[in-house]
């Protein structure tokens, strides 16, 4: 399966390391176009391209560009891809979404509706880079952390369920689009090392008025670890 990354940025790297570690063929791209993501591409072994390039490249198509970026997006190319969401919502660096803002919708709702066609699934935007790099592990190692996946498309969560298995994490089913609220911001998994067990009784005993402060998994990221 190939993969393509929209984004070269510090998660970007991050994913395309693991990723070609796990023997996809990876694209790392940049929205500013081709040549900024060569170098980086270079430090982890893989192609580079345009953003319009790596949404055609891919089978599966990593999101990990500000969410403020989503309407730039190539939707055209990621039509009928398996598209793995990333985007967090940072009123301050994305602009205040009123949508977002009277949690009217999820941030995969949203973008969902922008990309008419794509296979959307949220997954790996509840876990820091620093993170992702250090906490990868076997499958069947101790001590694994978990990884919640929501999507609508049946096929397309099992798909990304597996890459994150490949990537080095447990996969959960946090079920649709609708309830991908539950692992974003301000919720007790987000950013927060859980095993499997752990990971799917706190999704479930997440309300809507279950939240956490801002910065929360600073000080709680090593409850598994």
């Amino acid at each position: 399966m190939k993969i393509g990354i929209i984004g070269a940025g510090a998660m970007s790297r991050a994913i395309g390391k693991h990723a070609v570690a796990a023997g996809y063929s990876v694209m790392l791209s940049n929205t500013r176009g081709k040549s900024g993501a060569e170098s980086v591409a270079q430090t982890i072994g893989c192609l580079a391209g345009s953003a319009q390039e790596a949404a055609s490249y891919g089978d599966l198509v990593v999101l990990a560009v500000p969410l403020r970026a989503y309407r730039s997006l190539p939707s055209t190319e990621l039509a009928g891809k398996v598209v793995v969401d990333l985007l967090n919502y940072f009123p301050h660096r994305d602009g205040v979404i009123g949508t977002l803002q009277r949690g009217e919708m999820t941030t995969s709702e949203l973008l969902a509706q922008q990309l008419p066609g794509a296979r959307v699934v949220k997954a790996l935007n509840s876990i820091t880079v620093e993170d992702l790099l250090k906490d990868a592990r076997p499958a069947g190692a101790a001590e694994r952390r978990a990884m919640p996946v929501a999507s609508d498309d049946a096929d397309a969560k099992s798909v990304v369920c597996e890459f994150v298995n490949k990537l080095g994490f447990d996969p959960v089913d946090a079920g649709g689009l609708a309830e991908s609220w539950r692992f974003e911001r301000f919720r007790p998994v987000y950013c927060v090392a859980l095993d499997q067990d752990t990971m799917r009784a706190t999704l479930a005993a997440t309300s809507r008025e279950t939240t956490v402060p801002d910065g929360y998994w600073l000080y709680n990221r090593k409850v598994l670890l």
